[in-house]
């Protein structure tokens, strides 16, 4: 059975306040390699919590070996208090791969853990539940029993609905005991085109032509991390074209898409300055 790979936050919940003062301290002299008494004093966060807020960061993409990753960096100078829905969509892209980052996929996102599950697997299958019934389909995937599932899961639940953390994306909502997906505060075609370009490095490298069904459908791709059905990704591709971001070429199928960016950061920080 497949590691559940949710104990990394200990019992703090995502907090983007939180995640903002551990990337400025990883900004300044020593970054996160300074003591931590002075990672508390920086960051205003108690001995236990520090480590835990960290690998919150790590996860959600805004920090490596202990400095802001070259995203963490644009955050700070374009969204320093995290208020952004572009920052929200940023850390919900990371987290959603577990602690592998943009690696080589696997052939089953639980290989990743519950949070690659959760976006990868359940929810394309399951896009209005109940907590109930996300434990008892994740009750068996995972090696764990079932009331620590219940204690860890319940952290991706809030990182989706509390204000504090990513609500703002909209990628599930909560009714009553019902959570639905499937109606998200889609972000601009800027940050949809860093998306795709960081999922071209990691599936299609090197390739200058793809052809759109291989997106439309990829595993672990720009439709489920969006919370979209695939035939619903077309209009955000024609989007990207609209902004030049990506060329279609649809006269006659095969259809393909063509990259048309430079670099993906650059994307990035063009999604903030819209």
């Amino acid at each position: 059975m497949a590691k559940l790979q949710l104990h990394f936050n200990g019992s703090f919940a995502l907090k983007k306040d939180e995640i903002s003062r551990i990337v400025r301290a990883a900004a300044q002299d020593n970054g996160l390699d300074d003591s931590l008494p002075n990672l508390m004093v920086k960051t205003s966060l108690g001995n236990g919590k520090v480590g835990r807020v960290k690998s919150w960061a790590i996860r959600a993409g805004l920090i490596k070996n202990n400095r802001p990753s070259p995203e963490g960096d644009i955050v700070l100078r374009l969204d320093p208090s995290f208020e952004s829905n572009i920052t929200d969509w940023l850390m919900h892209f990371y987290l959603s791969f577990g602690d592998r980052g943009l690696q080589i996929t696997p052939e089953n996102p639980a290989d990743w853990g519950a949070w690659a599950y959760f976006v990868y697997t359940f929810l394309p299958r399951y896009p209005k539940f109940t907590k109930e019934e996300l434990l008892y389909h994740s009750a068996s995937i995972f090696d764990e029993e079932s009331k620590v599932i219940a204690d860890r899961i319940k952290f991706i639940l809030r990182a989706y609905t509390e204000f504090t953390a990513l609500a703002a994306c909209k990628f599930i909502t909560q009714e009553n005991d019902k959570y639905i997906s499937g109606y998200a505060n889609l972000p601009n075609p800027y940050l949809l085109g860093y998306f795709l370009a960081k999922l071209w490095e990691r599936d299609f490298q090197g390739e200058s032509s793809i052809l759109t069904e291989s997106i439309l459908n990829e595993k672990m791709g720009l439709a489920p991390v969006l919370g979209i059905k695939p035939e619903a990704l077309q209009e955000q591709l024609n989007a990207l074209e609209a902004y030049g971001i990506i060329e279609q070429r649809r006269a006659v199928p095969p259809f393909q898409v063509i990259p048309r960016w430079d670099e993906p950061l650059t994307l990035l920080g063009k999604a903030y300055d819209r």
